[in-house]
């Protein structure tokens, strides 16, 4: 255990919403304005190579705002919300060492789940039983795996949307391993770090209609920016299909595509679907965390921007 947990826990913010609501542009001003470092809190951008499809911000427009847990994961690892979760740990604490404010920006509800309400111990991966899986999953569809769920731990499968399948066939992994369903092994969690008590959830909710069509857009932009040359790519360099890394909204239809199991015009429209599927999730996911200040629109707002900042006066001692 870290000497900082004996430490009063600084404050923390996270900026959080829907893909494609500007959490970066927003992060990036209130680092410039509050002497902040950025951490990121999105499950694909952490892997190297993995580039078109993942909104990470170019070098040159992070305007000098350090920014961690970015590129550093090979396409090739599994890297977990637990795993995710204890490497921000390390960088919050150092960050707060230095007398500067960590500020989480990303999309992904499961990394900061998993940073405040930390995770049991579970098995490493058992590869062999994770590529029967897959198999089974290619064969039968995602819906197989939440009715096999559904056999071995009903309070598990009841969290879990069907189409989750990473998590979904995660919970069936924790059950063929240790014998034991994974909701009868949450007593074991640890305790959550001190630093998640203090921390301010920033929600983006920008107007529905108008972030679909930004979606839609910026699908049409990837593909013709070389996005399934990039797959293509991965994959000739021995990346699996079902890793998590192409298993990824963005990445998942264009697998299918050059498999042979869709059209590219099928895999542009289905992708778009498929991420306007996933940000009304992510919504409903943050509307569940406690906490949550909710402001309505795109990141890149002035008056957003704004709007946040003098609610962080109350929020952060100066």
């Amino acid at each position: 255990m870290s000497a900082d947990r004996d430490k009063q826990p600084g404050p923390l913010i996270a900026v959080v919403g829907p893909t494609a609501s500007g959490k970066s542009a927003l992060g990036i001003e209130l680092a410039l304005a509050l002497n902040g470092e950025i951490i990121n809190c999105d499950s694909v951008q952490v892997y190297q190579d993995i580039q078109i499809a993942t909104a990470k911000v170019p070098l040159e427009e992070r305007r000098g705002v350090p920014h961690h847990l970015i590129d550093f994961v090979s396409p090739h690892v599994n890297y977990t919300a637990g795993d995710w979760a204890r490497d921000a740990t390390a960088i919050i604490e150092d960050v707060q060492r230095r007398n500067r404010l960590p500020i989480l920006v990303g999309g992904t509800g499961l990394y900061l789940r998993a940073l405040r309400n930390p995770f049991f111990p579970s098995p490493q991966t058992n590869e062999e039983l994770r590529r029967r899986l897959n198999r089974s999953r290619e064969r039968r569809g995602v819906e197989h795996l939440h009715r096999l769920l559904r056999r071995l731990d009903p309070d598990s499968a009841g969290e879990l949307y069907p189409r989750d399948w990473p998590r979904v066939q995660r919970a069936i992994e924790v059950y063929f391993q240790t014998g034991r369903a994974m909701s009868q092994q949450k007593a074991r969690r640890p305790q959550p770090h001190p630093q998640a008590e203090n921390l301010c959830l920033i929600v983006l909710n920008p107007p529905r209609e108008a972030l679909y069509q930004r979606i839609n857009g910026r699908t049409e932009m990837h593909f013709a920016a070389g996005l399934v040359e990039e797959v293509s790519t991965l994959l000739a360099r021995g990346v699996p299909p079902a890793s998590n890394a192409l298993g990824a909204h963005g990445y998942r239809r264009v697998v299918e595509y050059l498999q042979g199991k869709r059209t590219r015009e099928s895999a542009v429209e289905q992708t778009k679907l498929d991420v306007r599927h996933y940000a009304k999730r992510q919504l409903t996911w943050f509307r569940r965390e406690p906490g949550g200040h909710w402001f309505e629109g795109f990141g890149e707002s002035e008056a957003v921007q704004t709007a946040v900042q003098r609610m962080l006066v109350d929020q952060i001692p100066s």
